[in-house]
């Protein structure tokens, strides 16, 4: 039997300055959901089970879902080299938006990319001035491919250093993946 946990159509959002937007999700089965036109047509598909792996010691799975400060986020969990372990919680608005929040901190987001952006297009990952906020540019746009360059501006001793970050249009994070697995489907590898 399927669970399902209903998501108001509408939300409030604070990156949207307070105005209403359509909640991308809808209603979501318990735990995850079916792949939807929206996924594939998403820049970076959120479903529990979606994996990017190199190998055995090197890949990114989404395990889960939960709320933070409202907000449905994805639980992405890492590991790297075998011993390294990473969790981000990451959630895309209905402005295109790639948020990232933690439960203990729901007040402060990170924005990792804007999808809806124009090629040339500026901002920040914090917005808040520190050593850590990333001026970020938009380099690439096409219908199937974005690349999106981050700069640290306010950092001493790391001011000028870039690097680059691109999605792939129903694949998600650009890499030298070697199995992909999107809504239950393998697309790429074994």
């Amino acid at each position: 039997m399927l669970k399902t946990l209903n998501i108001q159509r509408y939300e409030i959002d604070q990156i949207t300055n307070g105005l209403p937007c359509a909640h991308p999700f809808g209603v979501l089965p318990a735990g995850g959901r079916k792949k939807t036109a929206e996924q594939e047509k998403s820049f970076l598909p959120m479903q529990v089970g979606n994996l990017w792996q190199i190998n055995a010691q090197n890949f990114t799975q989404i395990q889960d879902t939960l709320s933070i400060g409202g907000n449905l986020y994805f639980k992405f969990h890492s590991l790297i080299g075998g011993d390294a372990v990473d969790t981000k919680y990451l959630r895309i608005d209905g402005a295109g938006q790639l948020l990232e929040a933690y439960p203990n901190d729901p007040g402060n987001t990170y924005l990792h990319a804007c999808f809806n952006g124009k090629l040339g297009e500026e901002f920040f990952t914090l917005k808040d001035g520190s050593e850590n906020d990333y001026k970020v540019r938009i380099i690439e746009k096409t219908p199937e491919k974005m690349t999106f360059e981050f700069e640290m501006v306010y950092h001493p001793k790391l001011k000028g250093d870039k690097h680059t970050v691109s999605y792939v249009k129903g694949i998600g994070l650009q890499g030298k993946w070697n199995k992909v697995v999107i809504g239950g489907r393998t697309v790429k590898g074994e």
